[in-house]
């Protein structure tokens, strides 16, 4: 299994959080977007580290898929085959009032989105002529003059964020991945993506085990039961805010929580944050994350999703700049407890948890 960390947006930090990740022994770097461009962050981790990095994700719709394959062909040359391309919809009021884009169901547009990314790529790779020609993409002209140079690597693998059961069999049928969403809560994942993904797979022809399942849901950790119950507290914050969107009343209706879901969306509207918060129980957090001291989450982490995900997220690296460095400790066993090593190379770790621990 593989460890992940969130890469915050580009700063005069960046280059040292890419290092302290990779020192930390990261797998993978992620660059979301929220405030921030995702693809500039990706090529200071490309160009700094040995890791793989990807977008995740980088919102699709307001962009071209050309424009998108050329960033992903260029990075993906510049890192030697490091890249990887995670690719989200958002959610139709972020589209239409914040990207000015049209919107229309996103599961089937988001299909056509990475056929026709890949449609690019192979005409790039092989000189075949474009002739991509979809509802909502079309993409019939290619001259040498715009044809980047030749890549030596694999194309970039595609990887799609999604909660409902439509994009996990758009992901099983043409993606390389599913980035699952936080409200994904494991049985959940087990009782509604897993077939969906099979499902969609089994349209193409494939495996369902070609499609990874990539994890990066809420963690609240803490090695005294009031730092535990503070994260839970802002793992708390976080849920209410996505259970708070109608988008995402699927994935609370499948844990009993719909009404939380009609409170919550009432409360955002007006603008009451401090209330929404409240209405989180500890159960919900429970549900949905993994909480406890490092050690607990990090069996429960390998236990629970080890067998399904091909990889998790951990964001200590998001804490640079302040002085945790016992936390540090803590993210490095975890790294190395989740990724299955079997010794633990780092001394000091014993001066964190107990023999017992290890």
């Amino acid at each position: 299994m593989r460890v992940e960390t969130y890469i915050p947006g580009l700063s005069k930090n960046t280059v040292d959080i890419v290092k302290h990740a990779e020192a930390l022994g990261y797998d993978t770097l992620v660059s979301g977007e929220l405030n921030n461009e995702p693809f500039l962050p990706v090529l200071m981790g490309l160009e700094h580290s040995q890791m793989i990095v990807r977008t995740g994700l980088a919102i699709a719709f307001p962009r071209s898929p050309m424009t998108v394959a050329n960033m992903g062909w260029d990075l993906q040359s510049f890192g030697d085959g490091r890249f990887q391309l995670g690719l989200g919809t958002q959610v139709k009021g972020h589209n239409e009032r914040r990207f000015s884009v049209p919107w229309s169901p996103p599961a089937p547009r988001m299909r056509e989105y990475i056929l026709a990314v890949k449609a690019i790529w192979n005409t790039w790779k092989t000189s075949k002529k474009l002739d991509f020609q979809g509802e909502h993409y079309t993409h019939t002209l290619m001259t040498p003059m715009f044809t980047p140079p030749p890549m030596e690597c694999d194309l970039p693998p595609i990887y799609v964020s999604g909660l409902g059961p439509g994009m996990a069999r758009i992901a099983g049928e043409v993606a390389d991945g599913l980035l699952l969403h936080p409200m994904c809560s494991p049985q959940y994942i087990h009782e509604v993506i897993i077939p969906a993904v099979a499902e969609g797979a089994k349209k193409s022809g494939r495996s369902p085990d070609e499609c990874e399942l990539l994890w990066g849901g809420f963690i609240a950790t803490g090695e005294t039961e009031e730092d535990l119950q503070a994260a839970k507290r802002a793992i708390a914050a976080r849920i209410s805010f996505y259970a708070s969107t109608r988008t995402y009343r699927p994935a609370l209706e499948f844990h009993g929580w719909e009404d939380i879901n009609e409170a919550l969306h009432k409360l955002s509207i007006e603008g009451k944050w401090e209330e929404m918060f409240a209405l989180v129980t500890d159960e919900m957090v429970d549900t949905l994350g993994f909480t406890g001291t490092g050690k607990e989450v990090a069996h429960a982490l390998k236990d629970n999703l080890g067998p399904i995900c091909s990889a998790v997220m951990w964001n200590e690296v998001e804490h640079l700049g302040v002085d945790h460095s016992k936390d540090e400790h803590v993210a490095a066993w975890i790294i190395e407890k989740m990724r299955g090593w079997s010794d633990i190379k780092n001394g000091d770790i014993e001066s964190v948890y107990s023999k017992d621990v290890l």
